[in-house]
């Protein structure tokens, strides 16, 4: 079966076209600032002025004609509206175009079950870090459970707008990474746990204080809040797997692209005797690939499809809301 996936919940409009056993291309655009953060409707504009490009791109790297398509997925949920809207248009109008079934699939979900499948962990807790979502998730009763998370706003949104703080644009995850590498003093913050959860509201408001100060580095600034905000994350996610008594983490969301948070997930599950699991790069960031593969995983399941009409966007849709019946 050929599956054609779209990906569109924030900053990435993405295309990706796979198969029952491969991935055979994984194409996207990233919406992107030198100032300032992220505006919808730009983005909107940004992603509808790319999705011919990414689509023909996704279909020759893949070598497969449209007609060839059997299936399209996209990203249902959750998301930005204005986004996930884009991507929602498209889906329908190939289903319509080519007659082929549709499935909308949880976006969350996608990122731990695109990890499974090419990692080949079994049943591993997931540290789930990007912009707007900060979560530890576990599988179990039927349903990926949801046994930490932030309180207020995503890791990746709380370096996005530390970042902005800072004149760094958007993204500035990356560039806060690279910041980092040349501080060493460590500079005394929040440290937000509570039980299960964590929160990043506080420590934003502690650091834009400390900016207009001027009294501590940018580099240090960037490597304090690295040091804080992973540690936080290494903490709750290491208190899960104590919990639910499993023995793999998984790794997924663009934050996860970060080698100083993998290296600290890595000393923990080493010292808990645990395994860690990191996709690579490609697959940790929003990716239409993953997906096309859980489009696949559910319509293998239920061979059901979605009525065009009723194939609509649902944003705040959690990720234990869904019934997990393709495990």
């Amino acid at each position: 079966m050929i599956v054609l996936g779209i990906e569109s919940t924030a900053h990435t409009f993405g295309i990706a076209v796979i198969d029952d056993k491969r991935i055979l291309s994984n194409e996207r655009v990233t919406y992107s600032t030198t100032t300032g953060g992220m505006i919808p409707y730009k983005v909107v504009e940004h992603h509808i002025k790319n999705v011919d490009t990414v689509l023909l791109k996704a279909l020759q790297k893949a070598n497969v004609k449209l007609s060839n398509v059997d299936l399209i997925v996209y990203s249902e949920s959750p998301g930005i509206g204005h986004m996930l809207r884009v991507g929602a248009m498209v889906a329908r109008s190939l289903a319509i175009q080519l007659n082929k079934p549709l499935v909308g699939v949880n976006h969350c979900i996608a990122h731990l079950e695109i990890g499974r499948m090419l990692t080949g962990t079994k049943d591993p807790v997931m540290l789930y870090a990007s912009g707007a979502n900060t979560q530890v998730i576990a599988y179990q009763g039927q349903k990926y459970r949801v046994f930490g998370e932030t309180l207020d706003i995503g890791v990746g949104n709380f370096l996005d707008s530390f970042g902005r703080a800072l004149g760094l644009g958007f993204p500035a995850g990356p560039k806060i990474e690279a910041l980092a590498k040349k501080g060493n003093n460590l500079i005394d913050l929040p440290y937000i746990v509570k039980g299960m959860d964590v929160g990043f509201g506080g420590l934003l408001t502690n650091l834009k204080t400390k900016i207009k100060t001027g009294k501590h580095t940018t580099e240090d600034l960037c490597f304090s809040v690295q040091e804080t905000i992973f540690a936080m994350l290494v903490e709750v996610s290491e208190r899960a797997i104590a919990h639910t008594d499993k023995a793999e983490l998984l790794l997924g969301g663009g934050v996860a692209c970060n080698k100083r948070l993998q290296e600290m997930c890595r000393i923990m599950c080493k010292e808990r005797g645990a395994k860690l699991f990191v996709p690579a790069n490609e697959f940790l960031i929003d990716n239409a690939a993953m997906i096309a593969w859980q489009g696949l995983l559910e319509y293998n399941t239920s061979k059901k499809s979605m009525k065009i009409e009723k194939a609509s966007i649902k944003p705040y849709l959690r990720t234990d809301d869904i019934t997990v019946n393709w495990r």
